[in-house]
């Protein structure tokens, strides 16, 4: 059932739902919670499809905000809201109401969702594109405890992640890291099989795919290691390799189907990983309401931070070595730095310096 409403307001929007679900035979309202789905015009169809397939699981309220930007200064001037209304078998299991927004009305989205929200019920507030650099100070991302955003989308997705990372608020979570959990759960159950030691790791995607990026941070993050970022032609992840004591640990999807993980001193098996779609990556955003302390802390870790050598504690070789790879002495004690040695010899000429600076210089 469709109702298509024209220059309306949020109180006639909240009827025309109340004479749906009575016209449809479902006067109560069995929704969990509401969706705000923020988007433009060339992105609402597919959002609103995934939207739609997500709500099978998390039947939900869909509130899709379109904003619609004027072209002249006195169509600015002239605030409108138009709105369609699906209930029924046009918004799958739950409710779904499209709104679009005209003139400076554009401004003040929230007057308009707010009245639209379920009542005691979670909100959940979703950028397909072009999500704010601030999702939990946006006037739409306060309505809600979770605000979800996807950096791939966006024009330069690895730095968007740094903005992520200062920007970050409880709450906040990014599709780019949903898009890894099998991942995760793959290398973590590989690793429960084995008792051995990881020294290092390299992740292989697409160049400009912040899920590398994140999965990378995320090992380097739990297991203090060096972690490399390799390239490949895709599609997405392609391969995670980690060296361990025992030999090393590889994880690789050529196809975007079907992995083969290889551990050292087992046979080779073939896992099922398939990339999921954005209706997947959405309903499980939706399971959990809470705070995701494992993706603020991979946030806090730092892109820039990738491939840096983990320094051992008690000045191991990892903090004798300069950055140029070579060591500070010779084999026979000798400085390598030839202007360390200039200094020495310049010292025992000076007879006018005390014993101790002498011995600060060599």
């Amino acid at each position: 059932m469709k109702t298509d409403l024209t220059d309306t307001t949020s109180s006639k929007i909240n009827k025309a739902l109340v004479l749906g679900r009575r016209a449809i035979g479902t006067p109560a309202i069995g929704m969990v919670l509401t969706l705000v789905i923020v988007t433009d015009e060339e992105n609402a169809y597919d959002a609103l499809r995934a939207a739609n397939e997500a709500s099978r699981e998390h039947p939900s309220r869909t509130l899709v905000v379109i904003k619609r930007p004027s072209r002249s200064p006195r169509d600015r001037a002239n605030a409108r809201l138009d709105a369609e209304v699906r209930l029924g078998a046009d918004a799958s299991t739950g409710e779904t109401v499209v709104l679009r927004l005209y003139g400076e009305v554009i401004d003040h989205a929230q007057s308009v969702v707010l009245p639209l929200l379920l009542p005691d019920a979670p909100v959940v507030v979703w950028w397909p594109v072009a999500a704010p650099t601030d999702p939990a100070n946006d006037p739409l991302g306060a309505l809600g405890q979770r605000r979800v955003t996807d950096s791939y989308a966006s024009e330069h997705p690895v730095r968007e992640l740094a903005a992520r990372a200062a920007a970050y608020t409880p709450g906040d979570t990014d599709l780019s890291w949903t898009r890894i959990t099998p991942w995760r759960s793959m290398l973590a159950a590989a690793l429960d099989q084995v008792t051995c030691e990881v020294t290092s790791a390299e992740v292989e995607g697409e160049e400009f795919n912040p899920s590398v990026e994140l999965l990378a941070m995320w090992l380097a993050d739990r297991l203090k290691i060096q972690v490399k970022r390799a390239t490949s032609s895709g599609p997405g992840l392609t391969a995670v390799r980690m060296e361990t004591s025992c030999g090393p640990i590889v994880l690789h999807r050529p196809d975007a189907s079907l992995a083969t993980l290889c551990i050292e001193g087992q046979p080779d098996r073939a896992v099922a990983l398939k990339r999921r779609e954005t209706s997947e990556l959405i309903a499980e955003e939706l399971r959990r309401l809470d705070p995701d302390d494992t993706y603020a802390s991979v946030l806090r870790y730092g892109v820039e931070r990738l491939g840096e050598a983990a320094r051992p504690a008690g000045g191991g070789r990892g903090s004798a070595e300069t950055s140029s790879g070579q060591s500070a002495e010779d084999p026979a004690g000798a400085p390598a730095d030839e202007e360390a040695a200039a200094r020495k010899a310049a010292a025992k000429k000076t007879t006018a310096k005390s014993p101790a600076k002498k011995a600060a210089a060599t």
